[in-house]
């Protein structure tokens, strides 16, 4: 039975807001605070009313023992309920006198005849508490008026007993009064301090509203600035984790529209040779069979489709290894003079593109290289081939090779008519291209700058593009130290 209480109560205290848990929390450290203080406050009352009591029977009895000492009697004030008796002592028995008055001693006086006896062979005063028959509770007091002679004195302890329950009944109500308004004003106050943090609840729940599928950017934000430092720093930090999820939204959903793009793109590119391939195999087989002297035609064009549905193919493999680089790395990294890749790739660019004169500068000075020469001279015919497919015959273009600040720049520039601003930021997307209308037979497939700027990285260096009217220029950077592998 007793376990089910207390599982309810705890049952019953999670299921509270924390706004009230620590208004309880406080009350109860008041509470606490509160019994400490009436119960030390309580008890240096009765300690004080308990002395002065005691100062009160010494003062009276030096009054009372000089008035026995001067006339034998007892004269001067006698306060009211007070008990008083005297004692003549002969060896160390005590014989009471006879009372001026009969209400100066109580009904039974063993208590003070045994007080006496006790105070008789000590040269100092007794102080005892005795519950006196028929009176109550007395403080009691014996002292030596003169040699031979004891006074007892006895004073209620009522008075400090009504006192100090009065005392008692006063911190009670006042401390229950002071409890109650400190539990509901303090929840008050730690509700409306707490308030922030229902708000940050409150935009967190607003998330929920938003279709994380479809949104890269979240437009909930908490901006109350209430609460304090530590408030704050929460808001901050609530704040800087909805931003880090709108940039994994922003990149997510980025990935998801280039895998989208890509795919489609892919799908697209391959159809068109496939459909060709098809087409010129049923040319092929009709020539077979009715015009034998088209056959070799049809074949030929069926092996060119399949080339180049070859190369499309071998570049998609190409990138897809370049992506998963962590897993294994598609270069072959080797000593190789960058110098010598340039001459080469300017060779056959003159001998392949005699339509557009080349300018080459690349200096006598070998610049020596970690990285794969099949790849970089990939890269290097890839940007040349750019630059001659993309301007018009005539048009003039430049290799330069210069080191700079611990990195070595390879610089391809043409003199066409430049990439419109609009474009520049997508050129090295895969499948995209600046002229939509261009044919895929002059165009190429939209993969050679991908792939360029792919195998570049994996050498743990960077591409970059410039262009405006009549200047277009691709910079490509490789580190002299030991490239990424």
């Amino acid at each position: 039975m007793i376990a089910r209480v207390i599982a309810r109560i705890k049952e019953t205290y999670r299921a509270m807001r924390l706004g009230t848990r620590l208004a309880l929390g406080l009350g109860a450290l008041a509470l606490v605070v509160f019994a400490v203080v009436g119960s030390a406050l309580t008890m240096y009352m009765r300690d004080y009313l308990s002395a002065q009591l005691n100062e009160q029977l010494k003062i009276a009895q030096i009054a009372q023992s000089k008035s026995i000492a001067d006339n034998g009697t007892l004269e001067g004030k006698k306060y009211y309920r007070w008990y008083y008796a005297v004692y003549d002592v002969k060896d160390g028995n005590p014989r009471l006198r006879d009372p001026e008055d009969s209400a100066d001693v109580p009904e039974d006086v063993d208590d003070f005849t045994s007080l006496a006896r006790a105070q008789a062979g000590l040269d100092t005063e007794i102080l005892r508490t005795e519950h006196l028959k028929g009176a109550g509770l007395y403080r009691l007091r014996a002292c030596e008026a003169e040699p031979g002679v004891v006074l007892v004195s006895a004073a209620p302890l009522d008075a400090i007993d009504d006192t100090v329950n009065q005392l008692i009944t006063i911190q009670v109500v006042t401390f229950v009064l002071a409890l109650a308004a400190l539990v509901v004003f303090g929840r008050a106050m730690l509700r409306r301090g707490l308030k922030p943090l229902g708000d940050m609840a409150h935009t967190a729940r607003g998330i929920t509203s938003h279709d994380l599928t479809d949104s890269a950017r979240l437009s909930v934000r908490h901006d109350n600035r209430d609460g304090g430092p530590e408030v704050e720093e929460l808001r901050t930090a609530f704040n800087t984790m909805l931003e880090h999820i709108d940039d994994a939204l922003a990149v997510r959903t980025e990935a998801e529209q280039r895998l989208r793009r890509f795919v489609a793109d892919a799908s697209h590119e391959l159809r068109t040779p496939l459909m060709s391939v098809r087409g010129y195999a049923d040319l092929f087989q009709y020539a077979a069979a009715h015009s034998p002297e088209e056959r070799d035609k049809h074949l030929a064009r069926l092996r060119a489709e399949a080339a180049r549905m070859g190369v499309l193919l071998d570049d998609l493999l190409m990138l897809a290894r370049l992506d998963a680089a962590d897993v294994e790395t598609p270069l072959r990294l080797e000593e190789a003079d960058l110098t010598e890749l340039a001459r080469q790739a300017a060779d056959a660019f003159r001998a392949g593109r005699p339509d557009h004169p080349l300018t080459v500068a690349i200096g006598s000075a070998p610049v020596r290289l970690r990285l794969d020469p099949l790849r970089v001279r990939q890269v290097l015919d890839n940007l040349l081939t750019n630059a001659a497919v993309h301007t018009p015959p005539g048009t003039k273009v430049a290799l330069e090779v210069a080191v700079e600040s611990g990195l070595t720049e390879v610089r391809i520039t043409d003199s066409g008519p430049g990439i419109p601003a609009d474009d520049q930021a997508r050129v090295f997307d895969r499948f995209y291209r600046v002229d939509k209308a261009r044919s895929r037979d002059r165009g190429g497939s939209g993969l050679g700058l991908a792939v360029a700027r792919s195998l570049i990285r994996a050498h743990g260096g960077t591409i970059d593009l410039t262009s405006v009217p009549g200047t277009t220029t691709f910079t490509v950077r490789l580190p002299l130290g030991t490239p990424r592998s």
